[in-house]
């Protein structure tokens, strides 16, 4: 799988604030004070536990802030399935420079791996289906573009980045604009050609209010499976349908059968957990 290279600028400025946030005033005391300044390493970065692999930019972009004569040489892509002691990445250089940057990079690589780990398990939960993984917008604040890369890296697809790029009518748009009708008439002479606008509803009631309007997605919260397989009928492939709340490792699959074109799960990005993996000298 080949996927974009993160944006350099935003790897950088991430970076950047870890480590600072990691030397504050005095810098690394315990390697100042152990290593020689001119001592070189070799060095692996492994998987301690089966995932999938996300945030190699970051990681790299960790050593190399502190020493550009650092190689850092990817093994395992972003992407790529591993299992329990697969070498993800070698790294050879300053070796002051390798034990200083080393627990920012795993920060970084562990919970973009664990993303993506998670998310592989909800893609592979659904396949053969049709549906979809969508990610949401719960996410760690500042690290949004990087979570939702990694559900990319696991194999599922991002949602609206944030509140700017798509219109999305929820129950409480609803209610503050004084009813569906209201709220999608008003969403429709905002929007630029461009822009889709998705409406939520809990009822079959309310996707057939919807469905009277010209939207590009429904969201179909907290449906149950049978109920969720009656509104795919009602939109009749008018407009896309996404199943979100009450999904699960457990209910995506009943889910996925009842022939929504997508899942959104916030799971993906507020609950996974780190993926396991450490770095030792060679």
């Amino acid at each position: 799988m080949t996927l974009p290279r993160l944006p350099r600028q935003a790897v950088q400025k991430a970076v950047s604030d870890a480590l600072a946030e990691d030397l504050g005033l005095s810098g690394d005391i315990t390697t100042d004070a152990t290593v020689a300044p001119n001592a070189t390493a070799d060095a692996v970065i492994a998987s301690r536990q089966d995932g999938v692999i996300s945030g190699l930019d970051l990681a790299a972009a960790a050593f190399a802030a502190l020493d550009d004569g650092v190689r850092f040489d990817v093994v395992s892509p972003d992407g790529t399935r591993v299992e329990k002691g697969y070498v993800v990445a070698r790294i050879s250089g300053s070796a002051r420079a390798i034990l200083t940057a080393e627990r920012v990079a795993l920060n970084y690589l562990g919970r973009l791996s664990g993303i993506a780990t998670l998310t592989r398990r909800y893609v592979d939960a659904v396949s053969g289906t049709g549906a979809a993984i969508v990610d949401t917008r719960k996410t760690t604040p500042g690290l949004r573009a990087f979570e939702k890369y990694a559900v990319r890296c696991g194999g599922g697809r991002n949602h609206r980045t944030g509140l700017f790029d798509a219109i999305l009518i929820k129950d409480n748009h609803i209610v503050a604009a004084g009813g569906i009708d209201a709220a999608i008439e008003r969403a429709r002479a905002h929007a630029g050609h461009m822009v889709k606008v998705e409406v939520e509803v809990d009822t079959l009631e309310q996707l057939a209010r919807v469905m009277q309007h010209r939207v590009d997605a429904v969201l179909l919260d907290n449906m149950t499976p049978a109920t969720l397989r009656e509104a795919v009928k009602m939109v009749a492939g008018r407009a896309l349908t996404e199943a979100s709340g009450g999904v699960n490792l457990s209910t995506a699959r009943a889910i996925a059968d009842a022939g929504v074109d997508l899942i959104s799960v916030g799971a993906l990005t507020h609950s996974a957990p780190v993926l396991d993996l450490g770095l030792d000298f060679a």
